[in-house]
């Protein structure tokens, strides 16, 4: 009979903290992808910006070795990422790709001037930035024209600080609301426990004793939990990849191992500092108590 209840008892602590593991893994899982989405909208941001192109036109009468040389400048210059060299005849082709006719044959001539489009760092890609640039392009009398958008550059900025701004706020209320579900987890297990950490403590064990297992188990189930989490995550990044392919240029693993190193120390974190809670509120627990 003892025997029957000693082995019901096991069962049953076992599938407590099974359900535990999975319950924090689950949480860790919800906190990861809202990692995953805050790195995949910063690199959006910086894609965005960085595809923003500010066209330089230049003088009808300049050498393509003077332009050419004009874009190497640009190049050194710490605002621009890159730039590309546009020929009339590049130019053209563009164009007649866009309109879908051959708009030269029709008039006879190419009305198109020789440019540079000019791909700003995404810190440099404001107005206040840009305009620095502008300034300096039109000293030089090659430059007969800058262009690009001031509205759609600020309203570009403004709609990304406002997303992230958003994100950030979900990622700083769940992260709080994952805390407190895997801390009332590990407490409801060790709850299932109280009894035996008594028993102990009334034979004679030290405070410290009882602590060891009960949070060497706490530190495994939360690393454990991390681990299933993040290959729950891998695989919803190969599905997601596989549905929306485009999404492979914001693709960068070192932040995707800094995402899955925060869960592993997450997980590790939390279930070792509410395992260590629960069992010194119970260890400060009268005999009577434990009955409530």
């Amino acid at each position: 009979m003892e025997e029957f209840e000693a082995s019901t008892s096991a069962k049953k602590t076992k599938t407590i903290y099974i359900s535990t593991v999975f319950g924090i893994a689950m949480v860790l899982l919800m906190v990861g992808m809202l990692g995953l989405i805050l790195v995949h909208a910063n690199r959006l941001s910086r894609y965005i910006k960085e595809n923003m192109v500010v066209n330089v036109f230049v003088d009808e009468g300049a050498r393509e070795t003077d332009v050419l040389q004009l874009q190497q400048q640009l190049d050194a210059n710490p605002y621009v990422k890159q730039s590309q060299y546009v020929s009339k005849e590049l130019a053209a082709r563009n164009l007649q790709k866009d309109l879908g006719q051959d708009f030269v044959k029709f008039l006879g001539v190419n009305p198109l001037s020789q440019s540079i489009d000019v791909y700003l760092k995404a810190e440099h890609a404001n107005n206040a930035d840009i305009d620095k640039l502008k300034a300096d392009l039109l000293k030089n009398p090659l430059v007969k024209e800058v262009k690009y958008q001031p509205s759609l550059v600020d309203q570009m900025n403004q709609n990304l600080t406002t997303i992230s701004l958003v994100i950030l706020g979900f990622a700083a209320i769940f992260v709080v609301v994952s805390v407190a579900l895997i801390n009332n987890t590990i407490r409801l297990a060790i709850y299932s426990q109280r009894f035996l950490i008594k028993s102990m403590q009334l034979v004679g064990a030290t405070k410290g004793f009882i602590r060891k297992p009960f949070l060497l188990y706490g530190i495994w189930h939360g690393l454990l939990a991390a681990l299933i989490a993040i290959i729950l995550l891998i695989g919803t990044l190969y599905v997601v990849y596989r549905q929306i392919p485009d999404l492979v240029v914001l693709r960068n693993y070192t932040e995707f191992g800094i995402i899955f190193i925060g869960i592993i120390a997450l997980g590790i974190f939390i279930a070792g500092f509410s395992t260590l809670m629960a069992v010194n509120r119970f260890l400060r627990l009268k005999i009577y108590q434990l009955y409530r």
